[in-house]
């Protein structure tokens, strides 16, 4: 549900949970569908929705969550600098107009394609026709009724089999900007800047005055965990 395109796609897995229980209905409808469904979201949410970054940086600074917070902090900015610098220093050496993981997108799409018929409606309205199936496309509002093209921002197989048959070979104009390797360049433009060593430092003196006490903790019942 989360992953589909459609509305009429949702509502039919919504029904099938329905039918396994109810409350599960409930739970997430109150939780609201437009934080977690693609479908019913207000923005473009774009093609990733997964909190796996969230958790390779929890990985990476494992050992450094017992440090003290400035010497945690600057662990923290040494992994994001580092990462910054890497990827900044890839997106240099590429060629490519788009992002690789999207030129990639593109070539299984294209695959797909093949074998579509293709009906001309207007010069942008096309009609396209996939295992007995009708969907329309619509070129220069860039949106399919399959609702990937729209979504994902990169032409789906039915809007590939559309500029097929148009003859263009050239299919990054219909792509988002935010594919190209300019934009993937400006997330990692800015440098973590390094802190200067604590000999350094100028601490005011209504700073080194003030006792800062520990969080109150409580132990909570059972063994302890690392």
């Amino acid at each position: 549900m989360a992953k589909a395109y459609r509305k009429e796609d949702f509502d039919k897995l919504m029904a099938k949970v329905v039918k396994v229980d109810h409350t599960v209905k409930d739970y997430l409808e109150d939780a609201g569908y437009e934080k977690w469904s693609r479908v019913h979201s207000i923005v473009n949410r774009g093609r990733m929705m997964t909190s796996n970054i969230t958790e390779c940086i929890n990985g990476c600074l494992v050992d450094a969550r017992r440090l003290t917070i400035i010497d945690f902090l600057e662990e923290a900015r040494l992994l994001f600098g580092s990462w910054n610098y890497k990827n900044r220093e890839i997106v240099s050496y590429t060629k490519d107009t788009l992002g690789q993981r999207f030129e990639e997108v593109l070539i299984v799409n294209a695959s797909k394609s093949s074998n579509m018929k293709v009906v001309s409606s207007s010069e942008y309205i096309f009609s396209v026709y996939q295992a007995e199936r009708r969907y329309i496309v619509c070129l220069e509002r860039k949106i399919c009724t399959c609702g990937k093209f729209q979504y994902d921002e990169i032409p789906c197989e039915h809007a590939i089999a559309v500029l097929k048959h148009k003859n263009v070979t050239d299919m990054h104009p219909y792509c988002s900007d935010y594919y190209r390797l300019d934009a993937l360049e400006k997330t990692y433009e800015v440098a973590m800047v390094p802190m200067p060593d604590k000999e350094d430092w100028t601490v005011l003196d209504y700073a080194l005055d003030e006792i800062v006490l520990p969080p109150r903790y409580r132990r909570l019942a059972g063994r302890p965990r690392n």
